[in-house]
């Protein structure tokens, strides 16, 4: 499996709706599951946390858990769904997730952690990997980094995904955690030179595809987190510049009307088709038409009955340029006006 580009995983975000739509857009970018905690799984309804389309490989799971055997029992649980990898969520910095002795907080807690991936490993041949910050509150030394980081390696873990801010568990939200803590690239491009062996891929203020590219090479590969939500279409280019494909990507217009198809299912399952287009407002971002389709499917698509037609009517309210009715008319000539006859050569 080709990890050089992901998208994150993301609570409320990334749900197995969206990862389809993603999925129309790109054909190579690993995709990740909302964070399902282990005891959810355990004690809950697996398949409304596990199931997913099969398009949507490649595709990981992200478990969050501090438990050796709860997170034992839930890689047991998940095995049968067949996603390509398993993630163990060691980043977010909320006061929920800290109280319940998972996330960031556990970078204090190297050789529990390495259990609980031993313990996970144990149970499935899928690979198991972390995601990480580079630090929390005063553990934020370089030193602190390596150990931790050399600690899982020697349990077996080959992958790690490193958010390249440190977190502060108290004083913080998970918001200011996104954007207060400087970003340092330059830490995780130096934990790759100095584990060559291990597969280390950077997290943490990538826009899009072309603030992707310096990475990949000086690291394994990039994880792009909201940008890829706000701005889907970014995704577009991906497959040709960072996985070598030379298939020409869909064009906004192509991967909107594949949506049709997928909304007659939700319908006929008795799911409202807002489940996903909430997801896809962003996909005409920063082009005419992008505000009129935004208001329409905001407005439109959460009210009872709402059917396919309130997509294909939002649709219509962005110009498509491959359409010759959607083309501007040119101006009328001025029947006064003198022909100028310019040369190929010279507009050149």
């Amino acid at each position: 499996m080709d990890r050089r580009l992901s998208v994150a995983p993301m609570m409320d975000w990334t749900d197995r709706h969206d990862r389809w739509f993603l999925r129309q857009i790109s054909r190579h970018v690993l995709l990740y599951t909302e964070m399902v905690t282990a005891p959810a799984l355990i004690r809950g309804d697996p398949a409304r946390h596990l199931d997913y389309h099969p398009d949507e490989h490649p595709i990981a799971l992200q478990l969050g858990g501090g438990d050796p055997g709860e997170l034992a029992q839930a890689t047991r649980i998940a095995r049968d769904w067949e996603y390509d990898e398993i993630n163990l969520n060691l980043g977010c910095p909320s006061d929920r997730v800290s109280s319940g002795r998972f996330g960031a907080c556990l970078m204090a807690e190297p050789n529990l952690v390495a259990d609980c991936l031993s313990a996970m490993r144990a149970e499935t041949s899928i690979p198991i990997t972390v995601k990480h910050r580079i630090g929390i509150d005063d553990l934020d030394s370089y030193d602190h980094l390596t150990s931790f980081v050399d600690t899982l390696a020697r349990a077996g873990t080959r992958v790690f995904i490193v958010h390249a801010r440190k977190a502060w568990l108290t004083g913080l939200s998970p918001k200011e955690n996104r954007e207060v803590p400087p970003l340092r690239h330059d830490v995780v491009h130096r934990l790759k030179a100095d584990f060559p062996t291990l597969e280390i891929l950077l997290n943490g203020g990538i826009h899009d595809i072309p603030s992707a590219l310096p990475h990949i090479g000086p690291t394994d590969g990039v994880m792009i987190g909201r940008a890829a939500y706000e701005t889907p279409y970014i995704l577009a280019q991906a497959d040709h510049l960072i996985f070598g494909d030379p298939t020409p990507p869909p064009s906004r217009h192509d991967v909107a009307r594949a949506l049709a198809p997928y909304l007659e299912d939700l319908l006929a399952r008795g799911e409202p088709i807002k489940r996903l287009t909430r997801h896809v407002l962003g996909l005409f971002h920063g082009l005419p038409g992008a505000r009129a389709w935004r208001r329409h499917l905001g407005e439109q698509a959460p009210r009872p009955g709402a059917t396919v037609q309130v997509l294909l009517d939002a649709l219509a309210l962005v110009p498509d340029p491959t359409r010759e009715d959607d083309k501007p008319e040119p101006p009328e000539r001025n029947p006064d006006q003198k022909k100028t006859n310019i040369s190929h050569s010279e507009v050149l």
